[in-house]
């Protein structure tokens, strides 16, 4: 379930199958997340007018399912923005992740100088030539 369709083994290609027989709510969950994952990944397509409308075009018995298309629906503008844009916030995410991270390396520093020194070295894109290297 965690693999795009076009990455499935032949042996993996039959599990969807399978799952859409045994358990219809998580092939629901499984459709849902392809789809979004479709429009995500393409600049150009926008999302389905029902999926960010409030409609409800399909039944959709499952809370989860349903508590996603309430967010979706209620965020409807910046959605369609970050994916007209192209914006995304993982590359700050990704900034804060090594911050904390420098910060647990540099917590017996003296000074909060050190861990700013730290920080510029780690993030700031100068890469200085190390001796022997």
């Amino acid at each position: 379930m965690w693999k795009n369709p076009e990455n499935l083994t032949d042996k993996q290609q039959t599990k969807p199958a399978w799952i859409a027989k045994t358990d219809p709510r998580l092939y629901r969950a499984y459709l849902l997340k392809e789809g979004l994952r479709t429009v995500f990944s393409s600049q150009q397509t926008r999302p389905p007018r029902r999926w960010t409308d409030g409609s409800r075009g399909t039944a959709l018995p499952d809370r989860i399912v349903r508590r996603l298309q309430q967010r979706i629906t209620k965020h409807r503008a910046e959605i369609l923005a970050a994916i007209d844009h192209g914006l995304s916030n993982g590359l700050i995410e990704s900034v804060n992740t090594k911050i904390r991270l420098i910060t647990r390396v540099a917590f017996g520093f003296r000074s909060p100088d050190a861990l700013i020194g730290l920080a510029m070295l780690n993030l700031g894109g100068h890469r200085p030539l190390l001796p022997g290297r």
